[in-house]
């Protein structure tokens, strides 16, 4: 069994579409032997008003301050079409911080957009070993 320690994460979601963020957020909550930081920001805890007309570039600075100090990025890449701006984004910042990044491959998913593809030190279906094993082999 690996040795525990905590995992400093981001996960990449979308507030209005956050499903596959809290099943992914449950799935690592109960795995077995693993702890982490979660240092996304969740619709139900948000740092800004998400109705609100914040910049884009205050929000891009949030997710730079959240993206900074962690030692993985994880990228669902179910989310990729309706959010490639942002996703993009957040994979910039994870590359200016050498930070690796994990790619998410939903249940049924069987398109995976190329950025997510290229950017990821490694894709991993959705199952609760895959992913946990992904980021202990990737994580700073």
């Amino acid at each position: 069994m690996p040795s525990l320690r905590n995992y400093d994460l981001f996960i990449s979601h979308a507030w209005r579409y956050n499903e596959a963020y809290y099943r992914l957020v449950n799935l690592l909550d109960t795995a077995p032997y693993f702890q982490y930081r979660n240092y996304s920001v969740p619709t139900h805890d948000p740092l800004v008003d998400p109705d609100s007309r914040i910049s884009e570039t205050a929000l891009a600075n949030s997710l730079d301050r959240q993206i900074r100090p962690v030692q993985c990025v994880l990228v669902i890449a179910g989310m990729y079409a309706a959010h490639r701006f942002w996703i993009d984004k957040e994979i910039t910042f994870a590359q200016m911080y050498n930070k690796p990044i994990v790619g998410l491959i939903p249940w049924g998913q069987e398109r995976i957009p190329m950025s997510v593809q290229v950017a990821a030190r490694e894709m991993v279906g959705w199952n609760t070993d895959s992913i946990v094993g992904a980021i202990r082999r990737c994580a700073l």
